[in-house]
């Protein structure tokens, strides 16, 4: 809407310059305005203007005051049109009002103008305009742009409360607070909404004609639009629409709809989450809906959604995912998934039927909700084979990883002199490979802190004596061993084990010649068991019987150890008078200690039985112990004297520093650690010394790459047949130690960040992955877990740096692992285990990225499991393909759709999906 300048008599207010009093002019204006609004110049016929033309005001804002002092006439006006009950005023509220060029009052049309970066405040009403009219006398306000010669410039911005649209030109009522809007935008929880006209009915509610609406930042030229002919749109509640169709880049397509509804608050609210759709036909299950059901926002804490799966051919999967948090308390999540998988059809020779479940849930306490309890879980459990054959979830990482654990844990600590720590944990194991189910339903763990009897109240602990301290710990478990296909059924408990044990250490610490630390400790020990065992012969059927016995036992024992320690420290210095070399150091330091300890023999708790021979002419004792099959085993019956060695070495460098302006040289570590470890056996009738075990870790090129060793080292010699023999190596021909195993592992990660200082981890990665047992990297594959990729609101934009040429600065990652494993224990002298693992991502562009997880086994000589995955930022849009191309888990996936979470219902999803039939 363009606005011309008046042609007729009127009253100008030149913003420039001061030839009044202000408040002389503010009064006869806020007068003026009074008269004409409420037709008092019909009593005062000889009134005249009280602006001439010309007459000017220095301020850039005038007020206008809706009530006004009374008027006092010369004469008294008649008691009727006096009269209280006056019709409603058309001013509710002071009116603040500005330009930057003019202001012009015209009384005849009774029309208030302003040119130029106009601005309107009228109560919760805000207008910004080229161009603003104020029609005092209809109850109107016009908006529109300033035309120059350029075009059309500075068009109004329409704000009402928490509401904004930026229209054309707008025509608002006052007194009725309703408005024609032209060429309105708006943006409405995500929703970018325009149309060529708009009616403001009230506050809340507005109707459109010919709407279009869009998720697209670039409303001048959006990838997609939906196109309606009427809409109404109540400002964050909702959009109802008729007739739909959706526009791409300016292409109408087939897609629409007789009519929708979008709710649009800031809170959560339920609702439909759509299906995908498709066909499986790697296991001829037929078409399919997938991730189908319905989201609960329960209340502000707590939510819940349901899903399910349905096949053609029968199969169906139910999936329930609930999100809890109370701030500064604690937060978790919860899931369960159940799949009941028919593949072929029933009646044909290949149909088979399968149930899988999996349960998950993940709990943590807020550290400062109570410093003295606290509550965690970490629960994954469920069939063994669920995500090698779960068609809905589809895991990378943990359909290689072959184990599930769980564990549920609550800490208590009472505060005082001695303080009492009490653990109350929960635990699962289960190997998915064996289908072994390891359970603690639960381990009990209580102790009370070091008590010093000796110590004086004051001051440091000093000498043998007052150092003397002793604890007390227990720790009790109910312990079963199952199966998966005896899990949840009563025969899990029939083989389960319970007992408990206490421990009592009392130790001590010293200096001897200042510079040598010794320890001394005797623990006293007693375990409790309620399955024994008796054993014997049976000559009826010539064979041994064991039988469990239920009820209280037990056994007690008690060791005596020694250590006495001490750190050495050398340095060889490099640098010379008048030289400044770049190696300046080497630093040097040893920890040597050696240790004894004397375990005596329990024969007590150890009965014998008499093995007839076969002919009967012969018997043999064989002594057992009661409690072999307890829970923490029998005690020992063999009496140990042994002294253990060991010494720890640490390297250090120092190097002339690459900042000029750093007076003290550079620390480099060499070696994090080289540890040597050996004991020798001083009761022990043969092989007296254990094999020498040797470890080792270090960081190379700036902590990017670790490098961690072992290797195991055996002084005895082996006979003809691969056993070993009470003869030292060295004396049997051989070296001085024969190498039995052997190990390096090396893990290097690098990325364009790391040059930055910045962490390039994908954490939501990274936590489905560890909360599902995989690794905490993605070596294996990145989590493809497509029900939650659908539900997850992706709407992070990735910004540039610096500069508009991209390519100066492309962001990559890249990872590796390399392992090799050597055995030697019976003269094998083989390779257990060799391959190298990569991963890595890089953004070819701002919206293109790629990625790939594989390996290579040098043992086997082939390329092991492999992942490809593709990425485009299509702005409003993502496209994703990821793809496994061999293996017996060869399969794709292909999803397109709109980011936003308003319109993720609208994808669409392809995807191959793994045989099955081909085994695991």
């Amino acid at each position: 809407m363009t606005i011309q300048k008046p042609s007729h008599t009127f009253t100008k207010i030149h913003l420039k310059g001061l030839r009044t009093n202000s408040l002389q002019i503010l009064f006869l204006l806020s007068f003026t305005v009074f008269i004409n609004t409420f037709g008092l110049a019909q009593e005062l016929p000889n009134s005249k203007p009280v602006i001439t033309p010309k007459q000017t005001v220095d301020s850039s804002l005038v007020v206008v005051d809706s009530i006004p002092k009374p008027l006092q006439p010369e004469k008294q006006l008649d008691s009727v049109k006096q009269d209280s009950i006056r019709k409603k005023e058309f001013l509710q509220d002071i009116v603040k009002y500005k330009a930057t060029d003019s202001v012009i009052i015209s009384q005849k049309q009774q029309k208030i103008y302003m040119y130029n970066e106009a601005e309107v405040l009228y109560q919760d009403l805000e207008i910004t305009s080229g161009v603003i009219v104020i029609d005092y006398k209809n109850n109107l306000v016009y908006a529109g742009r300033l035309k120059d010669s350029t075009g059309y410039s500075q068009s109004p911005v329409f704000k009402q409360g928490p509401n904004v649209v930026e229209p054309d030109s707008i025509i608002f009522n006052t007194d009725t607070k309703k408005a024609l809007i032209y060429n309105s935008r708006t943006e409405q929880e995500g929703f970018n909404v325009r149309a060529p006209l708009t009616k403001k009915e009230n506050d809340s509610v507005y109707f459109m004609k010919g709407g279009r609406f869009t998720t697209a930042e670039n409303l001048d030229d959006p990838e997609y639009q939906f196109i309606t002919s009427k809409m109404k749109l109540v400002p964050n509640k909702k959009i109802i629409v008729g007739p739909t169709y959706m526009e791409i880049y300016g292409v109408p397509t087939p897609i629409g709809l007789p009519f929708a509804y979008f709710p649009l608050t800031k809170k959560q609210t339920s609702g439909i989450i759509f299906p995908s759709f498709g066909e499986d036909t790697g296991n001829d299950r037929g078409y399919f809906l997938q991730n189908g059901g319905y989201y609960f926002a329960i209340n502000d804490y707590v939510d819940l959604a349901v899903l399910g799966d349905y096949y053609t051919n029968g199969s169906y999967g139910l999936r329930l995912e609930s999100n809890y948090a109370l701030r500064y308390r604690f937060r978790g999540n919860l899931s369960f998934r159940y799949e009941n998988l028919l593949n072929s059809e029933r009646g044909f020779p290949d149909f088979s039927q399968n149930t899988i479940y999996n349960i998950r849930w993940s709990h943590s306490q807020d550290t400062k909700a109570n410093p003295n309890s606290r509550f965690s879980a970490s629960v994954n459990l469920g069939s063994s084979q669920y995500y090698q054959q779960s068609i809905n979830q589809l895991n990378q990482s943990n359909f290689l990883n072959n184990t599930l654990a769980s564990s549920v844990s609550y800490s208590k600590t009472f505060q005082g002199e001695p303080q009492v720590n009490l653990n109350l944990t929960a635990t699962h194991s289960q190997n998915t490979n064996t289908e072994q189910i390891n359970l603690t339903l639960p381990t009990l763990q209580a102790s009370v802190s070091r008590i010093y009897p000796f110590a004086p109240k004051t001051g440091s602990k000093k000498g043998i004596i007052q150092n003397i301290n002793f604890q007390y710990n227990t720790r009790g478990e109910y312990r079963i061993n199952t199966t998966d296909s005896l899990f949840f059924k009563s025969e899990m408990f029939d083989d389960a084990l319970a007992g408990m044990r206490h421990s009592i250490p009392v130790t001590t610490n010293f200096k001897v010649l200042k510079y040598f630390s010794v320890s001394a400790n005797v623990n006293l020990e007693e375990t409790w068991s309620l399955n024994t065992i008796e054993r014997f012969f049976d000559s009826a059927s010539d064979a041994v019987v064991t039988e469990r016995r239920s009820g209280f036992d037990s056994y007690r024992t008690y060791n005596f150890s020694t250590n006495i320690g001490t750190t050495l420290y050398g340095s060889y210095n490099f640098e010379k008078e008048g030289k400044d070399p770049k190696l300046k150091a080497i630093r040097h330091v040893m920890r040597p200690s050696i240790s004894y300890t004397v375990n005596p023999a329990f024969d007590q708790y150890y009965d014998t039985y008499e093995v007839i021979s076969a002919d009967g002419l012969t018997t043999e004792d064989v002594e057992y112990s009661r409690f072999e099959t307890t829970l923490f085993g029998a005690p020992g019956n063999r009496y140990s004297s042994s002294i253990g060695l060991s010494l720890g070495n640490n390297f250090e460098a120092k190097v002339r520093n690459k900042d000029s302006t750093e007076t003290e040289p550079q620390k480099i570590v060499l070696l994090n650690n080289l540890n040597f470890t050996t004991a020798y056996d001083i009761a022990a009738d043969s092989l007296r010394w254990s094999p020498v075990r040797m470890t080792g870790g270090t960081q190379i090129f700036d902590k990017q790459m670790n490098i961690n060793f072992s290797a195991t080292l055996d002084p005895y010699a082996l006979d003809s047949n691969n056993n070993k023999i009470n003869t030292f190596n060295i004396n049997n021909g051989g070296s001085l130690f024969r190498l039995t195993s052997a190990n390096i592992n090396v893990s290097y990660s690098l990325s364009s960040k790391t040059f930055s200082g910045s962490k390039d981890d994908d954490q939501n990665a990274i936590n489905e992955s560890v909360r599902s047992g995989g690794r905490a990297d993605d070596l294996f594959g990145k989590p493809q877990d497509f029900a939650d990729q659908r539900l997850t609101d992706d709407t992070k934009k990735k910004k540039e740096e610096d500069s508009e040429l991209y390519n100066y600065k492309i962001p990559w990652s890249i990872r590796f692992a390399y392992t090799v494993n050597y055995a030697n224990t019976r003269r094998q002298n083989a390779i257990s285990s060799h391959s190298l693992m990569f991963s890595g991502d890089i953004e070819l562009s701002p919206k293109w990225s790629i990625g790939g997880s594989s390996g290579y086994d040098f043992l086997n000589k082939g390329i092991t499991f492999t992942q490809l995955r593709f990425e485009r930022d299509l702005l409003s849009w993502r496209m994703n393909f990821s793809w496994i191309p061999f293996s017996n888990r060869s399969s794709w996936n292909f999803f397109i759709g709109i980011k936003s979470s308003l319109l993720k219902a609208l994808k669409y999803d392809q995807r191959r999906q793994p045989d099955l039939r081909l085994g695991n």
